[in-house]
């Protein structure tokens, strides 16, 4: 194995772990931008408004994209891993 097929998985996990982490943080985004919309709009400043929304939001996508999830790191072991294994 060369240095150039390391390089060139450790790219690709990246990525895969990019592809799976975006929709959560796309929608961690969108609710800090949101809500501290809100509290500048209201003058609320409190702590649990900005944290238990957010990870509340997060969780449903998570859930939500759990399908997804799997189905990205299952394919990037089908496909590079296990080959490279089973190939030596």
């Amino acid at each position: 194995m060369t240095d150039q097929t390391i390089y060139d998985i450790l790219r690709q996990a990246l990525w895969a772990a990019v592809l799976m982490s975006a929709p959560m943080l796309a929608v961690a985004l969108v609710a800090g931008v949101v809500i501290g919309l809100f509290q500048a709009l209201t003058s609320i400043q409190e702590n649990t408004l900005t944290f238990v929304p957010k990870v509340g939001a997060m969780l449903v996508v998570f859930w939500a994209s759990m399908s997804f999830m799997t189905a990205t790191l299952v394919a990037f072991f089908q496909d590079r891993i296990i080959p490279m294994i089973a190939g030596g």
